[in-house]
């Protein structure tokens, strides 16, 4: 048997100083294949959470993941202990996630799948070493084991946690982080450069980049040249302000007498412990490192004994180490403290069991937790592609930006230049795309063919660089539009989004069954513009709400007016222009203003255009031959005069503008269907993208010839026919719905994702 045990302790060291660079040996280069195969195993992965492909989701509670790329050695639980004391030292109450590795709790899945762990108190079988031993040190702060982090986050927010450190969780992508911290022994920091089965190594070293902070740990065990290579290395992925150096240091030595830890000195004593001759044994991610530090402190270090990193120790294995320790004339044996969870409870020492008591010290302490706070800053990003949706857009990014101040909240519009979110003091993140149709996805081949000999593609791959370099530093992103932007979204930052589904009702023909398969798999959650929608992307298994449209949610915090009476017989009514936002909008400004002409010939009338900020005022001028461009200020006093018809200019919201009006002449999208909803009967062109509007507006909308003289007959018979005027009124009510939708997006955020609390946590942390 000893022979056996022998065999086996030869054959575990001959393996772990291959993996780890010590000597290579021929035996193993047939894991070598194995290796690769793992790397394109770790490749796939990658590429599949970087797109979307596997969902990733955002806690409800701001999250430090600490984590390393080899397998195991890297001094995690004595750094999430530090960070831990940290945050409790600055006003926050924080919590602990792990797995609970050589545990039986981390197979398990549900809610029943976590284990809730304090004061150190629990089954090392259940809940593992690292988790009971993180629980003894940190009495009060709680530990949740669990398989699926997230929920033992949430588990962690009921236990009262306002932050959650996540214990060795680099590669658990599943939960998105706010940090990622990574950790790099720099006594052996990627072994032989392989990986498992190879090599220690889980991921390849460039996956360093996907890194906020590295740091470099144990660097009083490497060599001062090793080290400066190793920066360097490092410093190709990760920028070098990101990276910080820490070392391992002896608080205190212990004893442990087979039933309980206790100081091996008087309080306020220090043990001498120079000349001290150990046997030391060990089951930890990097043994070489615990003899070091031992020797570091002055212990001589007679015999060792490494077992591989959890084991679980039997008693003949002690008993065979004990009696070597004696033949080897050692006063003490010598264990971490992490191996006292993993000896038989029976089993007493035959020696005294010496034990150390470590912590990490961070060389530049204050400026690693500056980082770390300006890191955990919510950064919250809103997407949209096109002109209504970036005013919805631009409306639920002052909404966040209300609800949580200390966010930085981003404009990430597909289309255009962002002037909505310009215009409120939003920055935008996505890179400019103007093309001759101003959209994506076209009604006519020949705007899709203008679009790519204007460079649609290249503005498309554009767009997906500007998301790759908000991944990983940005929350769950919100989708303002269709699925094309959801799929851009998800494929170009990887996160499940909030979806805010504006373009597509089944009063349209709805969804498709592959959209609708896409948004249940890509979106975390969808808002709706009526709960018809809502209750067809249901049953497809989305997660869906329908708390009012956020087409009027554009109206604001304006208070909810009156539908518009019919006019009376010689009443001056107020007739709202709309041109639309694109660039056919200059030549529809003409057709509009032929209409007014005649239209003010028949009954009394005035006029207000409202303008898209995207269009240019001497251009829209020069368009419309015969009318004179009056007024200097383009945002207040401007006009179009023909004779004795005046056309007031506006650059408002059609929200505002559309306060005692009574009838719109509209070629616009989202702003017809707003006016329409106000209860103001819209008359349009009859074209393709309008006969799309006209199934979703019903008898709310008319579609006339795009012609002066149809459009003018028309307005004038719903002005002159009260009983169609108020058809026409209540139908666009009854359509379009009322407000909510971008307030339960916000509600959402707060209760669902910790938005709130993430601010909260970062106003302390800065503070």
């Amino acid at each position: 048997m000893n022979f056996w045990r022998r065999s086996v302790a030869r054959v575990e060291k001959s393996y772990m100083d291959h993996v780890r660079g010590v000597r290579r040996t021929l035996l193993w280069a047939f894991f070598a294949p194995l290796g690769w195969a793992n790397r394109g195993v770790v490749a796939i992965l990658d590429f599949c959470y970087r797109h979307g492909l596997r969902r990733v989701q955002e806690p409800p509670l701001p999250v430090v993941s600490v984590g390393n790329l080899s397998y195991g050695g890297t001094n995690k639980t004595p750094f999430v202990e530090m960070l831990c004391r940290e945050m409790r030292a600055r006003g926050v109450k924080v919590g602990i996630v792990s797995r609970g590795y050589g545990g039986s709790r981390k197979g398990r899945t549900g809610d029943e799948g976590v284990l809730i762990l304090r004061r150190g108190e629990g089954d090392r079988a259940e809940a593992g070493d690292e988790p009971l031993l993180l629980s003894s040190r940190l009495p009060d702060v709680p530990v949740a084991v669990a398989r699926d982090r997230a929920l033992g986050v949430r588990a962690l927010r009921a236990e009262g946690a306002e932050l959650v450190v996540a214990d060795d969780a680099f590669q658990h992508r599943r939960m998105l982080r706010d940090v990622d911290v990574v950790l790099v022994d720099a006594s052996c920091p990627f072994g032989n450069g392989g990986l498992l089965p190879y090599g220690t190594l889980r991921e390849p070293v460039s996956a360093l980049a996907r890194s906020h902070l590295t740091v470099l740990t144990k660097v009083e065990q490497a060599a001062p040249e090793s080290l400066d290579t190793l920066r360097r290395t490092v410093e190709l992925f990760v920028p070098e302000d990101r990276v910080f150096c820490a070392r391992l240091a002896v608080q205190g030595w212990s004893l442990w007498d087979g039933e309980s830890l206790f100081p091996a000195a008087p309080a306020g004593e220090g043990l001498d412990v120079q000349g001290v001759r150990v046997f030391a044994f060990s089951a930890i991610g990097n043994p070489e490192s615990f003899a070091r530090s031992l020797r570091a402190e002055g212990v001589e270090v007679a015999g060792e004994r490494r077992f591989k990193d959890h084991h679980r120790y039997d008693e003949a294995e002690l008993a065979a180490l004990s009696l070597r320790a004696i033949e080897v004339g050692a006063e003490f044996l010598s264990c971490t403290e992490k191996d006292l969870y993993n000896l038989p409870p029976s089993w007493r020492p035959p020696l005294p069991l010496l034990v150390p008591r470590v912590e990490t010290v961070l060389e530049d302490e204050e400026r690693f937790f500056r980082a770390l706070t300006a890191l955990l800053r919510p950064r919250l990003v809103v997407a949209s592609n096109g002109h209504g949706e970036d005013a919805i857009g631009a409306l639920l990014a002052e909404k966040l930006r209300r609800s949580f101040p200390e966010a930085d909240v981003t404009a990430f519009p597909l289309v255009g230049r962002g002037d909505a979110y310009r215009t409120e003091g939003f920055s935008v993140s996505s890179t400019p795309s103007v093309t001759p149709s101003g959209g994506v996805l076209k009604y006519h081949l020949r705007d899709l063919w203008a679009d790519l000999r204007a460079g649609l593609l290249r503005h498309i791959h554009s767009q997906l660089g500007a998301w790759r370099r908000l991944a990983g530093t940005v929350r769950t992103p919100v989708c303002v539009g269709d699925v094309y932007l959801l799929l851009h979204t998800l494929w170009g930052c990887g996160t499940a989004p909030l979806f805010v589904a504006t373009a597509k009702t089944v009063y349209l023909s709805g969804h498709w069954r592959l959209e609708r398969s896409l948004i249940r798999r890509g979106a975390r959650c969808v808002w709706t513009r009526d709960p018809e929608s809502a209750d067809q992307l249901r049953r497809s298994g989305a997660t869906v709400r329908f708390e009012g449209s956020p087409i009027m949610d554009l109206l604001g915090d304006a208070p909810t007016t009156q539908p518009p009476e019919p006019p009376a017989s010689g009443e001056t009514v107020r007739v709202l222009l709309l041109p639309g936002s694109r660039l056919r909008a200059y030549s529809d400004a003409g057709l509009l203003l032929g209409a007014a002409e005649l239209l003010a010939s028949r009954r009394p009338c005035s006029f207000l255009m409202v303008l898209a900020p995207t269009l240019e005022l001497g251009q829209l001028a020069a368009s419309c031959p015969g009318w004179v461009l009056e007024g200097e200020d383009e945002t207040v006093s401007a006009a179009l005069t023909k004779g004795d018809v005046r056309v007031e200019l506006s650059l408002a919201p059609v929200s505002e503008a559309a306060v005692g009006s009574k009838l719109l002449l509209g070629l616009g999208g989202t702003a017809n269907q707003l006016c329409a909803g106000l209860g103001i009967p819209v008359v349009s062109i009859d074209e393709k993208g309008k006969r799309v509007q006209k199934k979703l507006l019903e008898d709310a909308e008319l579609l006339v010839e795009p012609t002066p003289e149809a459009l003018a007959d028309c307005a004038a018979s719903v002005l002159d026919d009260p009983e169609n005027f108020s058809r026409m009124s209540a139908a666009g009510l009854r359509r379009m719905g009322g407000r909510g939708a971008l307030d339960g997006v916000v509600a959402y955020a707060e209760s669902e994702l910790g938005w709130g609390e993430r601010c909260s946590v970062f106003r302390r942390l800065s503070s």
